[in-house]
Parts: structure tokens; sequence; C-alpha cells
């Protein structure tokens, strides 16, 4: 079933934007991957609430983690809604759900909620469609 989204912008548009989503999920653990997705002055606000300015610093942050044992937190998303800013300038409202698959004797301990409101600022620039900022809030249980 589609997402709720704005029907007065071109469908092509909005496909295009939802494929940049399904990308971004794909690559998560991909770093050149995934940093490709990005403006080179995105912001992202992760989980933890840890802001990184930039395409190279996030690249840096990225690597840290895929060399923890965050490398096992793997996440899905699913796009709610699409609200045009203007015609190359959209929010993307998503759900993302968290499957920690770390290795731990207390499931308790781990810090992770399992769910988090995601939100994309997409940009189109020469042609595509790129990730300026992703902010993350965890949904308490």
């Amino acid at each position: 079933m589609p997402a709720p989204q704005d029907t007065a912008h071109d469908a092509a548009q909005l496909a295009a934007i939802h494929h940049l989503v399904a990308d971004a999920e794909r690559l998560q653990s991909d770093l050149e991957g995934f940093t490709g997705l990005l403006t080179d002055d995105a912001v992202i606000v992760n989980f933890g609430g840890r802001r990184v300015r930039g395409r190279d610093a996030i690249r840096d942050a990225m690597r840290t983690a895929l060399a923890s044992p965050l490398a096992d937190v793997i996440t899905s998303q699913t796009v709610e809604a699409v609200r045009f800013i203007r015609p190359d300038v959209a929010i993307v409202e998503l759900v993302k759900f968290i499957d920690d698959r770390r290795e731990t004797a207390d499931p308790a301990s781990r810090p992770l909620a399992d769910r988090g409101m995601l939100t994309f600022v997409v940009v189109e620039r020469d042609g595509a469609w790129r990730i300026a900022s992703a902010q993350t809030t965890p949904v308490a249980a």
C-alpha cells in the first residue's frame, strides 16, 4: 500500500524520493554507497542525539560505527508522508525500525529503542535527489 503523499507533485519526483529512501536503507552498511546519497553539507542527528555535519565527517563517524558492535544493528524504514516545501525540497516523514542483533548477556542493557521517528530533508540538485538532513528521535516503549 503506498504511503500518503502530496499528490500535487509529479509522480516521477515522488518515485525518485522513495527510491532514495530505499537506497538509504539498502546501503546503510556501505560507507561509500550511503554517503554518496548525501549532499556535501549534509547534517545528521543520529539515534543517540549526536549531530554530525558534512559528508566527510559523516563518513568518518559511519566508519567508526561500522568498526564497532553497532555494525550488527540493522534498520528499516517506512515512509509515512512526503511534503514538498519547494519543487526541489521535500520533507520525508518516516518510521525507523531497529533490529539490534548485537550479542549481549542482558537484552535490557541495550541502549537502543526498537523504533524511532526519522525525518529527512531531501533536495534535488543536478537532477538527483539527495539527503541534506536526517534526524532520528527514539520512541520510548
